[in-house]
Order: C-alpha cells, then sequence, then structure tokens
C-alpha cells in the first residue's frame, strides 16, 4: 500500500514541473497527467523513476535507439491479453532530471497520434484518451487514474479550466463534432441502432461494433434535428438515431 506521506511529498515536487510544462505546451488537464507519474513511477519510488527519471514508462522506440539517446533496458508487464500479464524485457527512455523527464513526456504526447490530449477538458477524458489512443495496455488504465485523481483532489491542479458545458446550448439545425466514438440509439437512452440502420452518409463515418451496432467514429460532423435534457444528459436526435451530447462528466459532442 502506498505511504500516503511519499506519495503527497511527490506531487509537491513533480506537480509544479507538470503544470508548467504542460501550460507552456498548451494543455488544460494537469491531475491525470500527475495521476499518471503516481502511478508509472510508484510516486517517484520504481526503479525506473530512481535510475532514469522516466516517471511516465516511456519506452524509447526504434528511432530513440538509433538516435543513440540514452535508455535503460528492464522487465515490465504488458496486459497483451485482458486479464493476463505478460512479462517481456524493452528499452524504456533515460533522463537526467525529474524537470527532463516531465519534458520528455510532453515531447512523447506531441506527436499526431496524441492530438486529441489537448482537447480533454476533464481528467475522466483525458485518462479516456489516453488510452483510446494506445498509450498503456492495461485494461484498468482509465479507472486507475480516475481513482487516482480522485484520491488525492488532484483535480484541484486543473484550475482555469474552461467549464465543463459549452458557453451555448445546443441548437436545432446547427452542426457539430463527435469528440469519440459514439453509439446511435433508438431512442434516448435506448437501445444501439445495427449499424444497416444508419443513414448512407453516416455508414460512410462510422464502424460495425462486435453486436453489429452502428459507432459513430470520433471527429464526425453531426446535425442536430432535436434536442432532450435527461437529468444531468443532453441527448441529440441526428438523422441516424439518437446520440449522448454531453452528462455531468463528459462532453461528447462539441
Amino acid at each position: 500500500m502506498a505511504d500516503t506521506s511519499q506519495v503527497i511529498n511527490f506531487i509537491k515536487k513533480i506537480a509544479p514541473i507538470i503544470i508548467t510544462e504542460g501550460s507552456n505546451r498548451g494543455y488544460r488537464i494537469f491531475s491525470t497527467v500527475i495521476a499518471q507519474a503516481i502511478i508509472e513511477s510508484r510516486y517517484g519510488q520504481s526503479t525506473l523513476a530512481t535510475r532514469a527519471h522516466n516517471y511516465f514508462g516511456l519506452k524509447c522506440g526504434t528511432a530513440w535507439l538509433l538516435a543513440g539517446k540514452p535508455s535503460v533496458n528492464m522487465k515490465t508487464n504488458e496486459e497483451f491479453t485482458i486479464g493476463k500479464l505478460t512479462q517481456v524485457s524493452a528499452y524504456f527512455r533515460k533522463y537526467s532530471s525529474m524537470e527532463e523527464g516531465v519534458c520528455g513526456y510532453y515531447d512523447f504526447i506531441s506527436t499526431k497520434r496524441y492530438a486529441n490530449l489537448r482537447d480533454a477538458i476533464s481528467s475522466t477524458q483525458y485518462a479516456q484518451y489516453l488510452k483510446a489512443d494506445g498509450y498503456a495496455t492495461s485494461s484498468s488504465y482509465i479507472s486507475t487514474l480516475v481513482n487516482t485523481v480522485k484520491t488525492y483532489s488532484l483535480d484541484s491542479y486543473d484550475v482555469g479550466l474552461v467549464p465543463l458545458f459549452p458557453p451555448e446550448p445546443y441548437v436545432v439545425g446547427a452542426t457539430y463534432t463527435t469528440q469519440q466514438d459514439l453509439n446511435v440509439r433508438e431512442e434516448p437512452n435506448g437501445i444501439k441502432r445495427p449499424y444497416e440502420a444508419l443513414t448512407d452518409n453516416a455508414k460512410l463515418h462510422a464502424i460495425m461494433g462486435t453486436s453489429g451496432e452502428g459507432i459513430l467514429k470520433r471527429g464526425t460532423r453531426v446535425t442536430v434535428y432535436e434536442i432532450k435534457p435527461i437529468g444531468q444528459a443532453v441527448w441529440l436526435r441526428i438523422p441516424s438515431g439518437w446520440i449522448c451530447g454531453r452528462n455531468s462528466k463528459n462532453i461528447f459532442v462539441l
């Protein structure tokens, strides 16, 4: 079990560096990044952290190794199959200081693959994007990050974040963009519509799920025909059916 005082001391050291570097690069979510550092480096106590100032489990990649940059070879567990850990050897990036290690993290996520992280507007959404982008193989990566943020009240480091909901409500007839893959439903909170029931245009921007359901891909432009609030969620009717625009924690259509 983690020593709370050690975790708090680690947060005090690394959080200001993450906030400064992240802010300079245009990011708005810092809580999840701090949570990553806590779990990936075992709050700064892991061998990779102490030997290489690598607090985020960053592997080298071919380009890094070919360039002759500093690295260390270590064993790590990967969850290639859900529920089954496989131990492998891998080369990890090595840095000379905590500051350099944090900069290395932001260099790592500056590629097109992780471009959506700059658009994240909540700690949970940032965690979801990380997993969707393939940052980690762990099937529990999202929940572990979210729970770590909650346990140590890391959301307080996201001060100045834009409001959760758009400043203007959704408007019938307006066009918006999906922020992640979304199921299309028969009605708000209803059953999922099959892929074959989507409009021809929607099929061009959708994939078929494992049960034959139609899933609109992230980045799809949708036109709103009807709006229906249910509790803290807002549902939107588009030509192919209903999609969730937002709930109490996340915005799915913006």
